[in-house]
């Protein structure tokens, strides 16, 4: 070990070791002598103050003891490794000296033969130098050929990927654009179905209330007419009578007919005035314009 290192290390060891005999030796445990409260309050004090600053004196001792051997362990370690060190570097240096002698030996033996085949060797080693540039150029072409490939792999795979998920995104459109156009069409076609039901169901609401009021306009026709059966029999006339919402009559024209029905029968609406309309404005445009057949010998 240096010197360098070994004086301060030999103090330290020597000043923990007095300290520890001294604190083994010292009689820290023996109770002080019995004497009066009041004279032995402050000694007491003092010997734990003391016995307290001994103990972490001994505590820091211990620990610098502690550092102080594990840096010494540190340094026999760097010094052991720096020797190994410095061992194999002899080695190798005294290896590559034995190399060095034994190829100046080797040299020296082989120089005579070597002027003889130095043409030959060198265009030996030419030769050799030119395969291993063209193996390495021929390596290079191959891996930038290879890695090219994979390149245009990866790429086509991923164009191929994507034109695939293109396609499926496509279908899966169309086939939901076709499924909702169905369900459209299903929906349309119910709600037609249901708007025909209702506009039948309607229909035959209002035919029934335009047949029950014709009914009743016939009625009044009925009440109003003067008829004679000796010259209407079997005789009949078409009425076009034109209404007000009110149920006023407000036009009535004679169609195909006999002339003295038709006569009696407008006769009998303009007399009536008022015809019996429906309240159902939509009832009521299917009928504001009526027309309805006057037979004289049916109202008997």
């Amino acid at each position: 070990m240096s010197s360098k290192y070994s004086t301060p290390l030999v103090l330290s060891f020597a000043i923990h070791i007095v300290l520890a005999v001294v604190l083994l030796w010292g009689d820290f445990s023996s109770p002080p002598k019995s004497t009066p409260t009041s004279v032995q309050m402050e000694p007491i004090q003092a010997v734990v103050v003391e016995r307290s600053k001994v103990e972490a004196q001994i505590n820091k001792i211990k620990k610098q003891k502690a550092d102080d051997a594990q840096k010494l362990k540190n340094l026999e370690n760097s010094i052991a490794a720096a020797k190994e060190k410095q061992v194999n570097e002899e080695k190798r240096i005294k290896s590559l000296e034995r190399q060095r002698k034994k190829k100046e030996q080797e040299k020296k033996a082989a120089d005579s033969a070597a002027k003889k085949s130095q043409a030959k060797a060198n265009a030996a080693d030419k030769q050799r130098k030119q395969k291993e540039l063209e193996r390495a150029q021929a390596d290079k072409a191959a891996a930038n050929a290879q890695a090219k490939r994979i390149k245009e792999e990866q790429a086509a795979k991923k164009a191929e990927d994507l034109r695939k998920k293109k396609a499926a995104d496509q279908k899966r459109k169309q086939q939901e654009d076709r499924e909702r156009a169905a369900q459209q069409k299903l929906l349309e076609q119910q709600m037609a179905e249901e708007m025909a039901d209702r506009q039948q169901a309607r229909r035959q609401q209002m035919m029934t209330e335009i047949g029950r009021f014709t009914a009743l306009i016939t009625q009044t026709i009925k009440r109003n007419l003067i008829t004679d059966r000796s010259t209407m029999e079997g005789k009949y006339c078409k009425l076009t009578i034109s209404l007000a919402p009110s149920g006023f009559v407000t036009n009535v024209v004679t169609g195909k007919g006999d002339r003295r029905v038709c006569e009696a029968a407008k006769t009998a609406v303009y007399k009536a005035g008022t015809l019996p309309v429906s309240k159902d404005p939509e009832i009521f445009r299917e009928m504001r314009t009526i027309s309805l057949t006057v037979a004289p010998d049916k109202f008997n």
